[in-house]
């Protein structure tokens, strides 16, 4: 069926709807889906959080999902095709839990390192955000599931998020903020796009009728739906004036019986409801559920099944940028030869409890997560010797119960009467809406008891607690550990305030490999005019606290009595998350103090650095290598034994650049002054800011390094082609090292030397993998965006060229080009 026929099929559905129904249909009718309406034969069309996975209405351990590594991680393969095979497998995903839109990509830029969401974003470069965004979105349209793109528009903090208005310059909007989603927007026309909370110049986005109704749709031709962020829908009448088409989550929404009667009462258009409801009986055309038309993608033309594990480990390993690789005793510390090895000392508490997701809305709950630790143990041939030491606990606060822990979650009614039960992967309760075990109603429940068994892996006083608001009696091994109640906390942000932090409530003495008996009795805490019905509060558990000089002297001893060491250092989900923004880029707890410590007793020291965002890494001329790894998901060891041991090489690229410290970062602020956080920098972001400044960063934008070596040999341009592009650079590369390897070829445009317009220095305008065996050569063409030797001109709003010689500079990095080639551009 083309466009035009389901056009003509979606008019008449809503020629049979009245107004209440079409008012209804662009309100949740709960937290995650809209209302069905079968006598026009059309289904409840279902949203899902995304980007990592793929949640469902439900996530608990008897539907657990694939989790995939951070969206940085993503970025970090600096390949399209990569995001698109991801994007369908996350479509697979999704079809098996029965969701027709998943809430994701995430396409905002890392204009600060501090962002607490940058995990979940791609890069601090628009084009690279657009590209690899355009690929996950191509995806998973792919496999017959919507997308919305997100969040729309300069969305790039957490702090004061719903209230914040973010002062943009046009130009740096139209260059930087809007770019990606108008990359995509045009080259994978997505069928949504979500309406950020924050403000833009005045107006909080989902009234924004400018961007949402002049921008997104009248100039880039946009045809999908608009939907709020959650809770983000605030007045009837400037919402669906300011072009939102849905507001989430229902029941209690702006929309609804509000907008019916703001039509009656003649302060809206019903021609503006109609045109809502035309994008939302479109969507759910093309996702299959307006009865006689056929889906977008049909059931027998959806791309072949993945593998969800073996996709989830390639993309960890093609992320893991090779920040620093230096050579001892003539050859540098990576790969390590599994067959010569001396003993390695595998060293942090993120080796054994493996930190692979982000905080907030971009967790999922996966069937199993391989850790540093089992990854190498399953890796090493038989008889290498492998050790293991704590060495640093990144964080002192007690995390959701979950190593040694065995439980289930028990609902009762107010007398006590059980309604319904389910399985556990964590001490985590976190049901939204109609999300609850089978049998459970929000209205019906009154408690929840998390019960079942701990076995802890070492002898001493353990903590447990709990997070959340409400009434709890927590009881370890027959000892009543906490019985009372926590009060709704006075966070700014609302999430913040109903989650609270988790509190330690006592210890019990246990001993390693003794079972004992656990119960969280949990009072449901109802507030009135609650937006959301939500249950969420969490068992939370740490293990003993030892001394922490005692811990970093075990790490060294081990460190010392092995041929290398690997370090493996993470953040927390209390550094980032959804929620908040970052204080600063330190390392939490005591890990800077080990790496040093253990750097000086092995030369061979490897650190293998998990974290979403940078964060400063003062040991790095100490060890001999680092190992950036992101939040790698549940692949991870896996993933990084294959890359450590030499089966495959690291295949990332930075995505954005790492500065020496936090003072060094073009952009440091984040907090609005007086609810305004002015975007003072303009264009000048990332990577083009670093470009003005005399200080070097850590490691600059592209960086990576691999496990061969590469010559690029020449290089031209040939003018003329799209229209989009400036030509196409040809590159001859050759593979001059002893094994097969992945390179990234990256194209910067510098702009004329007179040029004295005040414009970044370089753009990347263009980039593409290639795999070559050893000795290998090719020649590579890669596209030059036109959208790199444009600026927004204000005075005219619109874009403009400046005509000159550029160049076209070819290489490895930002910091490291091989070639150059001149491109003449007119105007």
């Amino acid at each position: 069926m083309t466009d035009t026929e389901r056009a003509a099929a979606v008019e008449q559905a809503l020629g049979k709807l009245d107004l209440d129904t079409k008012a209804r249909l662009l309100a949740g009718q709960n937290m995650w889906s809209l209302p069905s309406v079968p006598e026009i034969g059309l289904g409840s069309l279902v949203m899902s959080d995304g980007p990592v996975g793929v949640r469902g209405v439900r996530s608990t351990a008897d539907d657990p999902s694939v989790a995939l590594p951070s969206p940085t991680a993503l970025a970090a393969s600096w390949d399209p095709g990569l995001a698109r095979r991801t994007g369908r497998l996350l479509a697979q995903e999704a079809r098996r839990k029965g969701v027709h839109v998943l809430l994701a990509p995430t396409v905002n830029l890392h204009r600060s390192p501090l962002g607490g969401r940058h995990f979940e974003a791609y890069s601090e470069d628009p084009y690279l955000t657009g590209e690899i965004g355009t690929g996950y979105v191509a995806g998973v349209q792919d496999g017959g599931v919507g997308t919305t793109v997100k969040h729309f528009v300069a969305n790039d903090a957490e702090t004061e998020r719903f209230t914040v208005d973010n002062a943009v310059g046009e130009r740096a909007l139209r260059e930087l903020y809007l770019a990606p989603f108008e990359a995509i927007v045009k080259n994978a026309r997505p069928w949504g796009v979500m309406a950020a909370y924050n403000g833009v110049n005045g107006s909080t986005m989902t009234e924004h009728h400018r961007l949402q109704n002049e921008v997104l749709r009248e100039e880039w031709g946009f045809d999908g739906f608009v939907v709020s962020d959650w809770l983000a829908a605030r007045d009837t009448v400037a919402a669906i004036t300011g072009g939102l088409d849905v507001a989430m989550p229902g029941p209690h929404t702006v929309y609804g019986e509000a907008l019916a009667q703001a039509v009656r009462d003649g302060r809206v258009e019903e021609s503006v409801v109609d045109a809502a409801v035309r994008n939302v009986l479109l969507l759910a055309a093309r996702a299959g559920l307006l009865e006689g038309v056929p889906a977008a993608v049909p059931a027998d033309a959806l791309p072949a099944a993945v593998d969800g594990e073996a996709l989830a480990r390639e993309i960890a390993r093609r992320s893991f940028v090779l920040l620093r690789n230096e050579p001892r005793e003539g050859r540098p510390v990576l790969p390590v030869d599994p067959t010569r090895v001396d003993g390695l000392a595998l060293i942090g508490a993120a080796a054994r409890d493996a930190r692979v997701l982000g905080g907030g809305s971009a967790h999922v709950f996966p069937a199993h997560v391989v850790s540093p630790l089992d990854g190498l143990r399953a890796a090493l041939p038989a008889g290498t010797r492998l050790t293991y030491a704590v060495g640093a606990d990144p964080s002192d606060e007690p995390a959701a119960a979950g190593q040694g822990f065995a439980l289930r979650a028990l609902c009762r009614d107010a007398a006590g009467q059980l309604l319904g039960e389910t399985a556990l992967p964590s001490g985590q309760v976190q049901w939204t809406g109609d999300a609850l075990p089978d049998g459970v109603t929000y209205d019906a429940l009154h408690t929840v008891e998390v019960t079942g068994t701990f076995t802890p892996r070492e002898s001493g006083a353990h903590h447990f607690g709990t997070r959340g608001t409400g009434g709890f009696r927590l009881v370890v091994a027959d000892t009543v550990v906490f019985d009372g109640v926590q009060e709704m906390g006075q966070e700014s942000d609302p999430f913040e305030a109903f989650f609270g932090a988790p509190l330690d409530r006592g210890t019990v003495e246990l001993e390693a490999g003794a079972t004992v008996p656990v119960s969280l009795a949990y009072d449901v805490f109802k507030m009135e005019g609650m937006p959301i019905q939500a249950v969420a509060f969490s068992l939370v558990h740490r293990g003993p606290r030892r001394d922490p000089d005692e811990l970093i002297a075990e790490a060294v001893a081990a460190a010392r009595d092995a041929e290398i060491a690997v370090v493996v250092v993470a953040t927390t989900e209390r550094v980032e998350s959804e929620g908040f923004d970052r204080g600063d880029l330190r390392l939490p707890g005591r890990q800077d103090d080990l790496v040093h410590a253990v750097a000086a007793a092995n030369p061979r020291t490897v650190v293998v650095v998990n974290s979403g965002a940078p964060v400063e890494l003062p040991w790095r001329e100490e060890v001999a290598a680092v190992l950036l790894g992101w939040f790698p998901g549940q692949e991870a060891g896996a993933a990084l034994a294959d890359v450590l041991l030499g089966a495959e090489e690291p295949g990332g690229r930075l995505p954005t650049t790492w500065p020496v410290a936090l003072a060094d970062a073009p952009v440091t602020r984040v907090e609005p002054r007086g609810g305004v956080l002015a975007y003072e920098e303009g264009v000048f972001i990332g990577y083009r800011a670093w470009d003005r400044s005399d200080v070097a960063p850590a490691y600059p934008f592209g960086h990576g390094l691999g496990y061969t070596d590469w010559e690029y040999e020449g290089a031209g341009h040939e003018p003329g082609g799209d229209p989009d592009t400036l030509g196409v650079v040809t590159v001859r590369l050759r593979n001059t090292g002893d094994r097969a390897g992945r390179e990234v070829v990256q194209v910067y445009l510098a702009v004329p030397e007179d040029d004295t317009t005040d414009r970044p220095r370089r753009v990347l305008a263009g980039f593409l993998s290639v795999e070559l065996p050893a000795g290998g050569a090719t020649e590579v063409r890669v596209p030059l965006s036109r959208r790199a030797a444009r600026t927004w001109d204000e005075t005219a709003a619109a874009w403009r060229t400046p005509a000159g010689t550029y160049t076209a500079e070819i290489g490895r990095s930002l910091a490291d080009p091989r070639l150059t080639v001149p491109v003449v551009v007119s105007g």
